[in-house]
């Protein structure tokens, strides 16, 4: 598969999306409550199948529109009573409430509120509620509707919508986001409509999702890895057969959305006295599609994510997290995609290296194709020997240097055997990047390789075993994208 080509034109999407939500804004007589699908910050599964769109990319496009913009991060209390984890940070989803507010205070957005909806008196959301509520951000409550969203009657009352809290807000571009799916953010933003009308305030609802990418084709790659990503979910790509009756036009939304259309737009008429809109497409703000400059490459690096997703899945089953509906499904997108696990690059070097060492073995593709590997020995594991091994390559150190001599690796496998009660004496990653920091004070060649670190950004790596977490979060920092064949130590 073709790598390191830029496939999407990221300075062009920030200009055109900031001017595509400006004019939402005044098609709604000032005011507009703006849902945010998917990540607002590191959006990585963006960056990965269109190259050249950066994890930030949405945040920087909000600061185009930041003194107009104020932010309101909304969490199920459920959420916060289950210890929900966000899969791709491994942190609970309350931590990631408070990760965004710092991440978006610190670069000058503002966060005007937090919402807890689904709010019955948890007591672990009152404990969130304290925390937030020190920063200096006002904390409001949401309640469950019983019949929601079916029950129009109740929703449109004093008990329904009416009983939650009022946002109070001051600017025109209200963002509503949050740290995943199922987080309230739609509930939060018509909730909000209704009591703007009852106040006699003119206010709009849009929502800007990335994918599916309404204007490219249904079985596109990008759609497809949508699709991949959000397996666990059972979300499918349709056409929107409301737009395609409204405009006689073809355009990709999921099915969430165009089943739960109808009762939207009946909620918009009882809201506003009639719908501004005719489909799920026209809810939509999303602008990626027009910012694809080199489809082939696109659609080569979507692939790529597709397989990278069945990897993780086959691991998640072999953990017992993952159903094999899921593993089906995702088998079902490879073949309609054209895509085999053959056409990731980094997995046969890796499996052929294993065959030769009879133990666990690793292989890392660089951008330009190239392939690396990693071997498991008595003082590092694979990946650790992997690791080391590119860096000496982007470094052009020579393979027969030793970066970090046994005696400096040593005293830390005694400190793992002797003193953690460890099992395992081979380094892991953290461990290895660590010793070769302490190395590189004084070896010119460890240092040199140190300083190559950021040259494994968008690397792909595979290992023949499924990796400790302390492993998989190393290469997460470090920007690799990792696989792992579905097998224990």
């Amino acid at each position: 598969m073709s790598k390191g080509i830029v496939g999407f034109d990221n300075d062009k999407y920030l200009k055109m999306q900031s001017e595509h939500i400006r004019e939402r804004i005044h098609s709604f007589g000032g005011k507009l409550y703006l849902e945010f699908g998917g990540k607002l910050y590191d959006d990585y599964h963006a960056s990965r199948v269109l190259p050249g769109f950066k994890p930030d990319s949405k945040l920087q496009m909000l600061l185009q529109l930041k003194d107009e913009a104020e932010i309101v991060i909304v969490i199920n209390a459920a959420d916060i009573e289950k210890n929900k984890i966000r899969g791709d940070l491994g942190i609970t989803y309350d931590v990631d409430v408070l990760r965004l507010y710092n991440v978006f205070t610190r670069i000058g957005l503002f966060v005007s509120a937090v919402v807890l909806t689904q709010y019955e008196g948890q007591r672990s959301a009152d404990a969130f509620q304290k925390r937030v509520e020190a920063l200096g951000v006002k904390v409001y409550h949401h309640y469950p509707i019983n019949g929601y969203p079916s029950n129009l009657e109740l929703i449109m009352s004093d008990e329904g919508y009416g009983k939650n809290d009022y946002i109070e807000t001051t600017r025109r571009l209200v963002v509503i986001t949050a740290p995943g799916p199922g987080s309230g953010k739609m509930a939060t933003c018509l909730s909000q409509l209704y009591h703007e009308n009852k106040r006699g305030i003119d206010a709009g609802y849009a929502k800007f999702e990335t994918f599916p990418i309404w204007n490219l084709p249904l079985r596109h790659p990008v759609n497809l890895a949508y699709e991949a990503a959000t397996s666990d979910l059972n979300d499918v790509n349709m056409i929107d057969p409301y737009h395609l009756d409204a405009y006689g036009k073809t355009t990709v939304n999921y099915n969430r959305d165009v089943e739960i259309f109808p009762v939207l737009n009946a909620m918009f008429q009882r809201i506003l006295g009639e719908s501004p809109y005719k489909s799920p497409t026209d809810m939509g703000v999303n602008m990626a599609g027009n910012c694809i400059v080199d489809d082939e490459a696109v659609c080569e690096a979507a692939k790529e994510e597709i397989v990278r997703r069945y990897y993780t899945a086959l691991c998640g089953r072999k953990k017992g997290k993952t159903s094999d509906d899921e593993i089906y499904k995702l088998e079902l997108l490879m073949n309609q995609a054209g895509v085999s696990t053959a056409d990731r690059g980094c997995v046969a070097p890796a499996l052929e290296k294993e065959q030769q060492t009879g133990a666990p073995a690793a292989a890392m593709e660089l951008p330009d194709g190239t392939i690396i590997t990693g071997k498991t020995s008595n003082l590092l594991g694979a990946v650790s020997a992997l690791l080391l091994n590119a860096l000496k390559h982007f470094g052009g150190i020579d393979d027969e240097v030793l970066l970090m001599s046994p005696e400096v690796i040593e005293p830390i496998q005694d400190l793992k055997i002797n003193h953690f009660g460890s099992s395992n004496p081979c380094l892991h990653t953290d461990e290895t990047l660590i010793a070769l920091a302490i190395c590189a004070t004084s070896d010119t060649n460890a240092k040199t390789a140190l300083d190559q670190l950021e040259k494994l950004r968008g690397c792909e790596v595979h290992s023949t075993v499924i990796l400790s977490p302390v492993d998989e979060r190393t290469f997460k920092r470090l920007g690799v994208n990792l696989t792992c064949e579905p097998k224990f130590s």
